[in-house]
């Protein structure tokens, strides 16, 4: 590649970052429209080969995915809500087991000195807000009101997400078409490895990690709520949400569920045990069920990387950047990947060497 090709390349990537900086308030609901198309495609190629027409299985897979929306609403996200109104409500009593039954446990086990942790302050203030909780409604109200233009704009994203995702979804294939059209003769077979490597990255992730997350969150919210926890479903589903990172679902959701199991059992060991039970028993579909099934030995993005492109994106861009993040980093990952294989080929790896050795 040429200096003046290098600097074609470098000023392009630089308009780009440049436009997503002064127009990422906007940008948000064609990201997640395109996050949409993204993993609707796949559904709608396997119609086609059923002999149905591009708009007919976008239609369909639309209907699906509406379907799941509504139940999502209709019942799991009702029972969310009163759990985390009961939460809400159990906040203060939790403080004061704390308080008076766990801590003195700790403090006579550890030999902490008295009063090493105080929590009158904030199972005050706690307890000061629970008697507004029925104005939560009226609050909520009045701020939209206070700000109706932040509201009407909010309620257009929202309609114009679907809206925006059907036209790309059906529009999907020749829109790669187009753009692989467009792409330099001589790199066009390297760009296309490229993308496809970085498809790779993100199927596995997006189409894989994420319906791993969503069995882990079902497995978990069930089995806690046949134990008899009250908190199991909130709790479960928290689970599944933070096993975007591996293992990190399976340790905040253990030990919330201690936490709110010794709360609510006691001192009964067999609802503990359950507990306990209920999470290995994921971990192990999750290995060897959820992951080779729905992931497989598809490459994926490192925890680490996962965890450091999520924050990234949302301190430079907000919630467009954590959208942003991770195919990103799926692209970052596969040039790296490219540049440590060109690098090891290299004389600067390779050093001078004596040829008579």
């Amino acid at each position: 590649m040429t200096d003046t090709k290098r600097w074609y390349w470098l000023g392009g990537a630089a308009l780009l970052v440049a436009f997503i900086f002064l127009l990422h308030p906007i940008l948000m609901p064609f990201l997640v429209a395109l996050l949409l198309a993204y993993m609707g495609d796949p559904l709608v190629d396997r119609l086609e080969r059923l002999r149905l027409s591009r708009s007919l299985s976008v239609v369909v897979v639309f209907g699906l995915f509406t379907l799941v929306l509504l139940a999502l609403l209709l019942i799991l996200v009702p029972m969310l809500v009163k759990q985390l109104v009961r939460l809400y409500e159990l906040a203060p009593q939790i403080l004061d087991w704390l308080q008076h039954t766990a801590l003195p446990w700790v403090q006579a086990k550890f030999g902490l000195a008295d009063g090493f942790w105080r929590f009158d302050k904030i199972k005050a203030a706690l307890a000061g807000h629970i008697g507004q909780a029925g104005d939560i409604v009226s609050v909520v109200l009045s701020q939209a009101t206070a700000s109706s233009l932040a509201l009407i704009g909010w309620l257009a994203n929202l309609v114009l997400i679907p809206v925006v995702a059907f036209y790309l979804l059906r529009d999907w294939d020749l829109m790669m078409a187009r753009i692989r059209g467009l792409l330099p003769r001589q790199r066009e077979a390297q760009i296309v490895q490229l993308a496809g490597e970085c498809h790779e990255v993100l199927g596995a992730f997006i189409r894989g990690q994420l319906l791993v997350m969503v069995g882990l969150g079902v497995i978990y919210a069930a089995g806690l709520m046949l134990v008899g926890l009250e908190l199991g479903l909130l709790i479960g589903m928290i689970a599944g949400l933070a096993a975007i990172v591996p293992y990190m679902g399976f340790v905040i959701g253990i030990g919330s569920a201690l936490i709110a199991g010794l709360f609510q059992f006691g001192g009964d060991l067999y609802p503990m045990l359950g507990i306990v039970a209920v999470f290995m028993v994921g971990q192990a579909l999750e290995g060897m069920v959820l992951t080779p099934l729905l992931v497989g030995d598809r490459i994926g993005l490192h925890p680490v990387a996962v965890i450091f492109a999520i924050l990234a994106g949302g301190e430079l861009f907000g919630f467009t950047g954590i959208l942003l993040a991770l195919p990103v980093a799926a692209v970052i990952m596969v040039l790296l990947r490219h540049l440590h294989a060109l690098y090891k080929e290299s004389q600067m790896y390779a050093g001078d060497r004596d040829p008579e050795l």
